[in-house]
């Protein structure tokens, strides 16, 4: 069964709702003057990193020069070029079909190499030197040379 209003009825519903919305502005500003608000929503950073709630000590405060904060990837000429090599052991190679894998020696991943990347005939244990580059299937080694 529908209900129905009569305009005093509305007119009474609204003027609650005034005093309900009223009182609930009262008590937001009461509770905002017992706290100070503002001192509860700010937040520090110690010298880790970490937020906290106390203010750093000062005593701990290190002074650091812009030229020693490096944004990004180092240019390519800042790099050393024994960085860009990698190690590892051919663990595998087919003479016939001109491929085979080299055993990284940190990740211990296996990387596809191709006989045209090879700088000298390579046998299966042989330690090489190499560069990573993105193949169509994967990680691929590039400039391999064999390490005496």
């Amino acid at each position: 069964m529908a209900e129905f209003w009569s305009k005093r009825d509305r007119e009474k519903k609204k003027q609650q709702a005034k005093k309900d919305k009223e009182e609930r502005k009262r008590e937001r500003k009461e509770n905002a003057r017992d706290g100070n608000v503002l001192d509860n929503m700010i937040a520090y950073v110690d010298e880790n990193g970490n937020l906290t709630s106390e203010p750093q000590d000062l005593s701990k405060r290190q002074e650091v020069s812009l030229d020693d904060i490096q944004i990004g990837v180092p240019k390519m000429e800042d790099r050393n070029p024994e960085d860009m090599y990698e190690e590892g052991v051919v663990t595998f190679f087919n003479d016939e079909k001109g491929y085979g894998f080299i055993r990284h020696s940190k990740t211990k991943q296996s990387i596809f190499v191709h006989s045209k990347q090879l700088s000298a005939p390579v046998q299966i244990n042989d330690k090489v030197r190499f560069t990573i580059v993105k193949g169509m299937k994967g990680p691929e080694a590039a400039e391999v040379s064999l390490v005496k």
